[in-house]
This record gives structure tokens, sequence and C-alpha cells, in this order.
């Protein structure tokens, strides 16, 4: 089990990282999963966006693109974090950068778990799935 937390192209390391990576492994486990390899890579707007063309063909900024390597319950994945996308998520959003940037620290989890957004019922599943694991990494922090 290894989950780890890396920048590329911008000067960026997370804070509370130990609980982090503790809360990750906590809601794997509520889903009656495992915890594999999960690595972060935090970076800019145009290097999610190089990587969103180069390897999943979208012409798009996104704030996250996430690799799925899951076999069997074993969760694993290399999860991509633009950290001036959730910095602009954010003040749109009117939370906290460390709140919007743990919902997509989860998200990426949530679609390693298989859970998906592109329709509208599957985004509110998500959405209430983000909102419950935020809500354990609150009660975690106290």
């Amino acid at each position: 089990m290894s989950i780890r937390f890396a920048s590329a192209d911008i000067d960026f390391s997370l804070d509370k990282d130990i609980l982090i990576k503790e809360w990750i492994c906590k809601v794997i486990t509520l889903h009656k999963k495992s915890v594999g390899n999960i690595s972060y890579l935090f970076c800019s707007d145009e290097y999610i966006y190089n990587a969103n063309v180069r390897y999943l063909s979208h012409n798009t900024y996104t704030d996250i693109i996430t690799f799925d390597s899951v076999t069997g319950n074993q969760i694993s994945g290399d999860i991509l974090v633009s950290i001036e996308r959730v910095e602009e998520n954010a003040k749109c959003f009117s939370v906290s950068f460390e709140q919007e940037l743990y919902r997509v620290i989860i998200h990426g989890v949530l679609h390693l778990l298989g859970y998906k957004d592109k329709t509208e019922d599957d985004s509110k599943v998500m959405r209430r799935l983000e909102n419950e694991s935020l809500e354990i990494l609150s009660l975690m922090k106290h």
C-alpha cells in the first residue's frame, strides 16, 4: 500500500499529508476495497491540459484526471490535479482552497472506486459521496 503526493511543474506540497493518506485509506476501506498504489501529481493548468489532449484526446482544461490501475478489489491509479484550476474553482464556489482541494482529491479516489460523473444522476451520487467523505475528514481532524 502506498499513497504518494508529488508536484510536476509547480512548487506545491500538500499540508497534512499523513492525515490525508489516512482519510483516503478510510474512504477506500468503507467501500470494502483495499488500498493499492495511488499517486497524486499536483500540476499547472498547462500540464494537465497537455495530458488531457495526449492521453484522452480531450481538448479541454480540467481540475483532475484519473488514470485507473485498479485490479480486483485493490484500488490503484495515478491522479493529476491542476492546482490553478482548484484555486479558480474555490473562488467560483465560494469555498476555501483547502476544501476544494480535498474535494478534488477524494473525487479521484471515487473514480477509482468505480463511480462516474458523466450523467446528471451519476453526478448527484458523486457529489453525495464527496460530501460524505469530506464529513469523515472533518471528524478525523477533531
